[in-house]
């Protein structure tokens, strides 16, 4: 092993034998990789098989399995437990690096987490080749708790582009000596909750404009879909947060701010389900039961249908759309 081999990548899978492939050999082609931790999470599919079926034979692939499923947050602590280099990178299972991302992320020594750009990449033309992505300016930037809360507010109508989507690579000894974890209660939002809170600990979180992640996007994606519970629970965590000292009049104004974001998000979904179990007149009963919840309900809906008649009026097209990047950059010559 490379004296360079100083990052775990982590990989929690559910029924990925398709893409899980892909995400392996993208990680055992870097050099700066010592270990990649696999946890296939209660799949029902042949997952583990295709991730071994990736391995190279450097003896740095270790797949753990989980007999149930029981989340991210589970199953990425569960391999952070099983791992030991100093840097923990978090790949998601139908998603890749691009070749050499770890020599130009891995730069200077001035941060805990340290994240790059990300190319969006349609499912329907991401079995082809690796993306040719351009050589942006790195243009490198530190997040603050303020900064990073308020990019995690998304924007109906806008592209995905939160920055709660960034996957940095997090050095170990912040998260050891801070006792950092993912919330094994969520199951959207984790890495919000868990950057967050090394945020309100002192991180330095560095951002660098150079690409090296990409991200499938699929059409039948469930990330629009979210249990209601899960959406609670979110809004619940920034609540715990808010309930530690220090993060500062800005930073609580921010988390009041994504915390009141998430909770209309639930009180709309909470209100559809009661709809669609046992009817619009007890649904609407329960609403106005709860008028703090009114104007997130009544404004949900609202949306909703515009985004329905909108989607009516645009025909849908079989052909791959173009990547996009989730942060703007500026290109330079090669």
């Amino acid at each position: 092993m490379p004296s360079t081999a100083t990052v775990c990548v982590i990989i929690a899978a559910k029924d990925a034998a398709p893409t899980i492939g892909r995400a392996v050999g993208s990680a055992l082609r870097e050099k700066h990789v010592a270990e990649v931790v696999v946890v296939d999470d209660g799949s029902a599919d042949r997952t583990a098989e295709a991730a071994l079926a990736a391995d190279d034979g450097s003896g740095r692939l270790l797949i753990l399995r989980l007999d149930a499923n029981r989340g991210p947050s589970f199953a990425r602590n569960h391999a952070i437990a099983h791992s030991s280099a100093p840097l923990i990178a978090i790949l998601d299972a139908d998603d890749f690096f691009l070749e050499g991302r770890f020599d130009r992320l891995l730069v200077g020594d001035d941060w805990d987490f340290v994240a790059d750009n990300i190319v969006f990449v349609d499912a329907r033309s991401a079995g082809h080749a690796e993306p040719v992505v351009p050589d942006f300016a790195a243009e490198p930037r530190f997040l603050d708790l303020v900064s990073f809360v308020e990019g995690n507010i998304s924007r109906r109508g806008a592209a995905r582009g939160e920055i709660g989507f960034l996957k940095p690579v997090m050095r170990r000894s912040f998260i050891e000596v801070h006792g950092l974890a993912y919330d094994e209660k969520l199951r959207l939002g984790e890495d919000y909750d868990l950057y967050a809170r090394a945020l309100l600990n002192g991180a330095r979180y560095k951002v660098v404009h150079g690409c090296g992640y990409g991200a499938v996007v699929r059409a039948d994606s469930l990330s629009g879909r979210h249990r209601t519970a899960d959406l609670k629970r979110l809004y619940e965590a920034d609540r715990a947060i808010l309930a530690l000292s220090g993060a500062g009049d800005r930073a609580e104004v921010a988390l009041r701010r994504h915390e009141r974001h998430m909770r209309a998000r639930y009180e709309l979904r909470r209100f559809l389900d009661v709809k669609a179990e046992q009817g619009l007149a007890r649904a609407g009963l329960g609403a106005l039961a709860r008028p703090a919840a009114l104007p997130a309900i009544v404004g949900g809906v609202a949306a909703d249908k515009l985004d329905a008649f909108r989607a009516r009026l645009s025909p849908t097209s079989a052909q791959p759309v173009l990547p996009r990047y989730l942060l703007a950059a500026r290109a330079v010559q090669k």
